[in-house]
């Protein structure tokens, strides 16, 4: 699709964008001025993320809109108000309180999207407790090292995921001293868990937040490491200040929007953007209790108005796989955003998106480490499908090569490097939780090494090509595998690609693609040619893959990115490490 047709559709906005002229905003924006549009506690008393998603909201004129509409599985709707959030979360802050519950002790969730898991987080904030979610299809042993290694405190979860993951785990959990079960009446002592419902029922609504330091620990997220454990990322209130003005410039919040996220607050996104952002832009924040389904997401795009979408590239793509009727999008006119993240999006994906919607996806880059949105595509600016975009204002983003003695050299223009983000943005991870060296290893100087191969071009347009550990050589050429699958999945008989580099004696390594196709699409001979010549003239011969393999699915994470270094260890016969997100089928 020509880059003129997005230019159109960029400019049928609905809506002037937050951020109208990237160039001169960047230039006069301060992070001082973005913390200046949240009220901090009254009084001076400090910063607090509950205070500034619900309570600031609830004592003003949106007091009565609706914060959250929650979607059970059977499509009944529970509408919750920016007032109502409020009490509830005072709530459950007294009911920590009651427990015993202090500043910095650790209060776990794990649950689905149900209603609880929001209220638990705010009144967590509030409390000045730190709030960790585990991501509900977790099986005991990620359970277990995720809260051994975080000390929780309290969990708050359902009774069958308690009875099935988490019952055989207390012994080995000595810090867990209260299990809190949503949807129960009353305490059940023989089986050491309290009623989330009757304590919360029993608990005053009143609650004052006591003064709240601005680098006052608030949220542990554990990354999906490639080796060993999980690693703990800390973050603190001031990270508010960041997911605010993300959600109010990287995906154009306004705040008569109808927003959904996607994401499970399992993973950061699902906290970042699916409880925070929304909450302290004055959103209404759609909330879907059900897995994926493309009629169902269909259908609660049309029903509930939704006007920005933020969804994960893997949920695209089973999108682009069902199909959609052009009927469809005429019934959609609400929507005028459409956001990307998780893995890169491919070009073709972006484009699906004027096919299906009229409207592209605008993808952007960030990591469990920064905590937020550091590069993306904005509705003021033109889309480079395939592209992250361009820093955020106030984040300073290089290509660079760290030496093994601590120093950093930059690349130029269409140059290879490690992407480096300068330290100092509110949402930067201040630590990996007791694994001090690790933290220091992720830094040279005041850059942060983010792991990931990119480049950027001469206007300044950031593009993946894969993590450092996933990089290609062969024959002397350097490829991310991104640019591999790209290509691959352009071809129309392509559902997902997932590349990796294979030994080989003479061109050091040799490009494998494993490939997904399709319904209706045969795996055979021919297909492969096609596949190959396609790759080849697009590519060129010796950045082409010299072998495919046809797989009925790819190894991915539960949030939806391709696990390549799984791929490789299985395709080699390699111990497989840490596959505790390794989506299971």
């Amino acid at each position: 699709m020509p880059k003129d047709t997005i230019s159109k559709a960029l400019a049928r906005l609905r809506k002037a964008p937050n951020m109208r002229d990237y160039e001169s905003f960047r230039g006069q924006f301060r992070w001082a001025q973005a913390a200046a549009e949240l009220d901090g506690l009254p009084g001076g008393r400090g910063l607090n993320i509950a205070h500034e998603a619900v309570d600031r909201h609830a004592s003003g004129p949106l007091r009565d809109r609706i914060a959250i509409r929650w979607i059970g599985r059977d499509g009944a709707i529970e509408d919750y108000s920016y007032s109502q959030l409020s009490r509830l979360s005072n709530r459950f802050a007294n009911v920590l309180v009651d427990l015993g519950v202090k500043p910095g002790d650790r209060v776990y969730a794990l649950a689905g999207r149900i209603p609880a898991l929001y209220v638990a987080a705010l009144g967590t904030w509030k409390q000045r407790a730190v709030f960790c979610t585990i991501f509900s299809a977790f099986g005991p042993e990620p359970i277990q090292a995720r809260m051994a290694k975080g000390q929780a405190k309290v969990l708050v979860t359902t009774r069958a995921l308690y009875e099935k993951r988490v019952a055989a785990l207390r012994d080995s959990l000595p810090s867990l001293q209260h299990v809190l079960i949503v949807g129960e009446a009353e305490r059940d002592p023989s089986r050491v868990t309290d009623s989330f419902d009757a304590l919360l029922h029993r608990a005053s609504e009143t609650f004052t937040i006591a003064p709240t330091d601005p680098q006052d620990m608030a949220l542990l997220h554990f990354t999906s490491g490639t080796t060993g454990t999980p690693k703990g990322a800390v973050h603190v209130h001031e990270a508010v200040v960041a997911h605010h003005i993300t959600g109010k410039l990287a995906l154009d919040l306004h705040p008569d929007d109808v927003f959904w996220c996607t994401a499970d607050p399992g993973w950061v996104t699902g906290t970042s953007y699916g409880i925070i952002a929304p909450l302290t832009n004055g959103v209404t924040s759609i909330v879907d209790e059900a897995d994926f389904d493309a009629e169902r997401w269909y259908g609660v795009l049309t029903e509930q108005k939704v006007s920005v979408w933020y969804t994960a590239p893997t949920a695209i793509r089973m999108m682009m796989m069902a199909g959609i009727a052009p009927e469809r999008r005429l019934a959609m006119p609400a929507l005028r955003f459409l956001a990307s993240v998780g893995e890169p999006l491919n070009p073709e994906a972006v484009l699906w998106g004027m096919e299906a919607f009229g409207l592209p996806f605008h993808d952007n880059w960030w990591q469990t480490e920064t905590g937020g949105i550091m590069i993306a595509n904005y509705a003021s600016m033109d889309i480079r499908p395939g592209s992250m975009g361009r820093p955020l204002p106030g984040i300073e983003a290089a290509i660079v090569h760290a030496a093994d003695d601590g120093t950093v050299s930059m690349r130029g223009a269409d140059e290879q490097g490690e992407l480096a983000l300068r330290a100092g943005w509110p949402s930067m991870f201040r630590d990996y939780l007791n694994e001090p060296e690790h933290y220091r290893n992720c830094f040279a100087g005041d850059w942060y090494l983010t792991g990931d191969l990119a480049r950027r071009d001469r206007d300044g347009y950031f593009w993946f090509l894969g993590r450092k550990d996933d990089v290609i050589k062969t024959s002397g050429h350097l490829i991310g595998p991104f640019e591999v699958e790209s290509v691959l999945m352009e071809h129309p008989a392509v559902a997902e690609a997932g590349v990796i580099g294979k030994p080989d004696p003479v061109a050091l390594e040799v490009i494998k693609a494993f490939v997904t196709l399709k319904s209706g699409q045969v795996a055979d001979e021919a297909l492969k040619k096609s596949l190959l010549g396609h790759a080849r003239k697009r590519l060129g011969a010796a950045l082409a893959p010299k072998e495919i393999e046809f797989t009925a699915t790819l190894p991915k994470t539960h949030s939806g990115k391709i696990m390549r270094r799984l791929l490789k260890a299985r395709e080699l016969g390699l111990p497989e490490g840490d596959t505790s997100t390794l989506e299971r089928g």
